[in-house]
C-alpha cells in the first residue's frame, strides 16, 4: 500500500460525505472510542488520510450489519493492533471477497496487498504460522494465499490442515520450486516467487471464479 495512504488528505466534511455519516458523528466517534484520531491543520481542522478514511468504512459497514458503534470500533482496533488493514466495500454492509495471505516477507507482502486491493479484493495479513492459524479460523477467508517457507516451512503443513478442515482453496508460493510437494499438501496452484503481478492476479481470479469487481459481494455476518 503506497506510502502516501497515511498522510492526511480529507476534510472532516469530505470524510462524512464518503463515509455518510454527520460530521458530528466523526466527532463523537473520535472523543468517544479514540480509534481514529485525524490530524489537526494549522488552522486546527481534522484532516483524515485515506487509510483513516477506509477505517471508517470499515465502522460504517459493521454498523450496517447490526454491529453496534462500540463494537465496530473494537474490531478496528484489534485489526490495528494486529497490523491488518480493514477494507469496507464500497457498497457498506457488504464486503469483497477476503483473501489471507499469509507471507513471511513485509515488502512482499506489502506488494502483493497493493495489487489485490486493486484487484478488487479484501486482504487480510499475517506473517507466521500462529497469526495465519488463527485469522483463518477467526475469518473464513475465500482463499488463502501461503509462502510454503513461512515459520520455516510450516506453510506445507498449513496447506494440509486447509484441506483436510475446509473447502477454502490454497495458492501455495514459494522461492523454491515446490509445486510437486505445494499439490501434494493440498495446494490448489502454485507459484514461484518473486510473484509476477499478472501471473498473481490471473491465478487468483482463476481459483475464485472470476475477478472480485464482476463477483457479487458477500455478506458481512453480524459479529
Amino acid at each position: 500500500m503506497s506510502k502516501h495512504a497515511d498522510q492526511p488528505v480529507y476534510s472532516i466534511g469530505a470524510a462524512a460525505k464518503i463515509i455518510q455519516v454527520p460530521t458530528a458523528t466523526l466527532r463523537a466517534w473520535e472523543e468517544r472510542y479514540g480509534v481514529i484520531k485525524p490530524t489537526r491543520s494549522e488552522g486546527s481542522q481534522r484532516l483524515y488520510s485515506r487509510n483513516q478514511v477506509e477505517q471508517l468504512k470499515f465502522v460504517k459497514s459493521q454498523m450496517d450489519a447490526g454491529v453496534s458503534a462500540a463494537d465496530a470500533h473494537r474490531l478496528l482496533s484489534q485489526d490495528v493492533s494486529a497490523g491488518r488493514s480493514p477494507v469496507a466495500s464500497a457498497e457498506l454492509g457488504e464486503s469483497r471477497p477476503l483473501i489471507l495471505l499469509a507471507e513471511r516477507d513485509s515488502y512482499a507482502a506489502e506488494v502483493a496487498e497493493y495489487l489485490l486491493r486493486t484487484e478488487g479484493y479484501d486482504v487480510s495479513i499475517a506473517t507466521d504460522a500462529k497469526q495465519t492459524r488463527l485469522l483463518f479460523a477467526e475469518r473464513s477467508p475465500d482463499l488463502v494465499v501461503i509462502d510454503l517457507l513461512l515459520s520455516g516451512g510450516a506453510g506445507f503443513r498449513i496447506c494440509s490442515e486447509i484441506k483436510a478442515s475446509s473447502s477454502t482453496q490454497v495458492l501455495a508460493v514459494a522461492s523454491i520450486d515446490a509445486a510437486d510437494e505445494a499439490l501434494a499438501v493440498g495446494a490448489s496452484a502454485f507459484l514461484r516467487k518473486p510473484l509476477e503481478p499478472l501471473a498473481l492476479a490471473s491465478t487468483v481470479r482463476d481459483l475464485l471464479g472470476t475477478s472480485a469487481l464482476a463477483r457479487p459481494a458477500r455478506q458481512t455476518a453480524p459479529r
